[in-house]
Parts: structure tokens; C-alpha cells; sequence
């Protein structure tokens, strides 16, 4: 992807904060994102309870957000930028 693209699509996407979403949305909305293909966990194997808890966590500390590109229709959980938002 080039910079003027990411930039692009930087600027369209709403972050939804954690409150905002019920917590059987959030659920389901996090197994989605954890059994993605070629979401990669490393070497030690972890059940899907495991990896919602630990995205969960991430999300409950700000190191993550849940990002929604109303344009593309798609919904991303993504790390935050150190010092970001």
C-alpha cells in the first residue's frame, strides 16, 4: 500500500469506542477477528477463549481499537501507535 492510500484510508475510518458496542457484538466481533486467516498468534498455540481475552485486554488498555470504514463496509481491530491517539 503507498503512503497516500494509508493516509486515505486513515481518514476514513471512525474508531467505535468499547462502550459503544453490546457486550455479545463485542464478542462476536473479536472471534471474527481472531480466526481471520493469517491472523498469527506465534509459536505456542491458543484457544479462540484465550485469544478474545488477550484482544479484550488490548483493547480495555488502549493498546488496540476497533476501527469501522463506513466507505469499504469493514470493521478492523488495529494496535495503537505508541504515543497515538
Amino acid at each position: 500500500m503507498d503512503g497516500e492510500r494509508g493516509a486515505d484510508d486513515a481518514e476514513r475510518r471512525i474508531e467505535v469506542p468499547l462502550g459503544a458496542l453490546a457486550p455479545d457484538v463485542l464478542r462476536r466481533l473479536i472471534e471474527e477477528f481472531v480466526t481471520r486467516d493469517g491472523t498469527d498468534y506465534g509459536a505456542v498455540e491458543r484457544t479462540l477463549g484465550e485469544k478474545v481475552a488477550a484482544v479484550m485486554r488490548q483493547l480495555a488498555a488502549g493498546e488496540a481499537a476497533i476501527l469501522v470504514d463506513p466507505e469499504r463496509e469493514t470493521v478492523d481491530i488495529v494496535a495503537r501507535e505508541r504515543g497515538g491517539r
